[in-house]
């Protein structure tokens, strides 16, 4: 089954054509919700503008994802965390 929930897929047409995608919930009407690597907001994808890979993650493990995605955390500069802990 091509429509399986963290299933990894790459984006052929639209604004981030060429990520790679995980697949986060299917709906009854054939649209699914996805995250690219590129826009890390979940959104709607019609089904034929991707291309479906032989890998399956699970969702729930965020690490997993972004490691899948390509996505790097943000790391705070030394000035930002010595700010914060002057606050506290």
């Amino acid at each position: 089954m091509l429509l399986q929930v963290g299933r990894i897929c790459i984006k052929k047409l639209g604004r981030d054509a060429g990520s790679r995608a995980v697949i986060t919930a299917v709906d009854g009407k054939g649209n699914i919700k996805i995250i690219s690597g590129e826009r890390q907001k979940e959104r709607r994808c019609n089904p034929a503008h991707l291309e479906f890979l032989n890998e399956i993650i699970d969702i729930s493990n965020k690490e997993l994802v972004n490691k899948s995605l390509g996505i790097k955390e943000k790391v705070q500069h030394a000035a930002a965390q010595s700010k914060g802990a002057k606050a506290k």
